[in-house]
């Protein structure tokens, strides 16, 4: 265990160097040079994040660097035939290659290249990309510091402390949400405040649950909509890192990947637990009123905190016949897809027993009914 612990600090060490080194590097650029670097960067990252095809990218004409047999840092050109580069293609949709993998390919081989200007300008546009995509696709969020659920987490997604934080005379911005429509001329926009709870979250916006499960928006789709907004939040993160491991490093990227993994993860079990319940109501109605007795197959969503996304697990309750419904059988296929799920080694330890949570709670429904 300390050898892994080494090995991680070791690593951890390499990327916070190559960190300092690529920013370093890149604020000895003369300001034209990095607004051209930051425009190409900008351009490769939305490319990348949009799921393109192809882009089309540039190298400037002159770049800062060390050279051999001089002391110090000096402006070197860069060939007009050595500047303009393509990575992807439309073979690459048919061949189910992303562009982000593409792009490294190309990026890598030209941060490889003899030329030492052409190498160092890649590996500047290279970070400028990844820094793009870190600071400026990304909402800014709030400083929040989150626990595990218990020892058997691997993930801190409650909010540390239940003592609300003082309320303020002045709504700031981070607590409220601008409403839509029209406002009085001379008055900004109509502040609406976040309930406490969400103000918990790194982003409270797209909160959608609050601390007992309650919809806090206006329907189940919205609340979908939102979890698909968290998870592309993480995505572009994880976008980033692909590009360029070092930019994990980062001060920025480290407190939005901590805040919006502990959001995510908390409103994605959240959404789990209140579709489930859902289901145990739907199939309660349904059996009052007649129509289980043709057979039942559930298809039971819960979020796997390894995909960071929402899956279904589906098992049979009832075969398709005329077989009268029982709250029994219920009872008895939930159990056997807990033996199922408690040996499946695709999930993760945390993901297992949120999948188990979820089954004991439609056993609970129908156990007694």
């Amino acid at each position: 265990m300390s050898e892994t612990k080494s090995k991680q600090a070791s690593l951890s060490d390499h990327l916070a160097e190559e960190y300092k080194r690529q920013q370093a590097l890149f604020s000895a650029q003369p300001a034209i040079i990095q607004r051209f670097l930051e425009a190409q960067g900008k351009q490769i990252a939305e490319a990348i994040v949009e799921g393109g095809t192809q882009v089309r990218f540039s190298l400037p004409d002159r770049i800062i660097c060390t050279i051999e047999n001089v002391d110090q840092p000096a402006p070197v050109t860069i060939p007009q035939n050595q500047r303009s580069y393509t990575a992807g293609g439309f073979m690459n949709r048919l061949r189910k290659v992303e562009l982000y993998k593409e792009l490294r390919h190309s990026l890598t081989e030209l941060e490889q290249s003899p030329d030492r200007a052409v190498s160092v300008a890649t590996s500047l546009l290279h970070h400028a990309a990844v820094t793009h995509m870190v600071y400026n696709m990304l909402p800014a969020g709030r400083t929040v510091t989150y626990k595990l659920a218990d020892e058997g987490e691997t993930i801190p997604f409650v909010p540390e402390t239940d003592s609300l934080e003082a309320e303020s005379a002045i709504t700031a911005s981070t607590d409220a949400i601008a409403e839509d429509g029209k406002t009085e001329d001379g008055r900004g926009d109509l502040l609406v405040p976040f309930v406490p709870f969400a103000r918990k979250f790194f982003l409270p916006q797209w909160v959608v649950f609050d601390q007992n499960g309650e919809l806090l928006v206006k329907s189940v789709e919205e609340a979908r909509a939102h979890l698909k907004s968290m998870q592309r939040f993480m995505e572009v993160l994880f976008l980033a890192v692909a590009l360029a491991p070092y930019i994990s490093a980062d001060e920025e990227y480290a407190k939005k990947r901590y805040g919006m993994l502990g959001q995510l993860v908390n409103q994605g079990r959240a959404l789990a637990i209140f579709q489930t319940k859902e289901i145990i109501a739907r199939i309660k109605e349904r059996a009052n009123s007649g129509n289980l007795n043709r057979g039942l197959s559930l298809s039971l969503p819960y979020f796997d905190d390894q995909e960071l996304r929402v899956d279904i697990t589906k098992f049979e309750v009832i075969p398709a016949g005329r077989i009268m419904f029982v709250p029994a059988f219920v009872v008895r296929a939930v159990r056997q897809e807990e033996m199922k799920v408690s040996q499946d080694t695709r999930l993760n330890p945390s993901t297992r027993k949120h999948l188990l949570h979820l089954l004991e709670l439609l056993e609970q429904a129908f156990e007694n009914a």
